[in-house]
């Protein structure tokens, strides 16, 4: 797992309403975007060409499966914090405050007592 381009990913979109609302909209057109002319930015005048997602990234980001991503190592804070921007208000009016929250909890659930997968690039 590129650990850092998932995290970068988790973390410039997160921050960002505008690219948080167009990967809301079209996950998989919003992340080959992403990815092509987004990520590699490194400022205004340098791009890498290290970094790429893996096929299995770039699908959980498409299908915004958070568990797949916590259990391949993204970090747990940057994994729930995007998560909770785009689904939150929407479970909440179904099913009340912290319901997104719950569910992510939920999912994760088999992970209590174990060792969580290391963050670590």
């Amino acid at each position: 797992m590129s650990k850092y381009y998932v995290d970068k990913f988790l973390f410039t979109v997160d921050r960002d309403p505008e690219l948080l609302r167009r990967y809301k909209e079209d996950a998989r057109s919003f992340v080959a975007t992403w990815e092509q002319s987004i990520g590699p930015k490194l400022n205004d005048g340098e791009i890498s060409t290290v970094h790429a997602l893996t096929d299995e990234e770039r699908e959980a980001l498409v299908n915004y499966d958070y568990v797949k991503l916590f259990e391949m190592g993204a970090h747990f804070f940057l994994n729930l914090t995007i998560f909770i921007a785009l689904f939150d208000e929407d479970y909440a009016k179904k099913s009340g405050p912290l319901s997104f929250q719950r569910e992510f909890a939920s999912k994760l659930s088999s992970w209590i007592g174990k060792e969580y997968p290391s963050v670590a690039i």
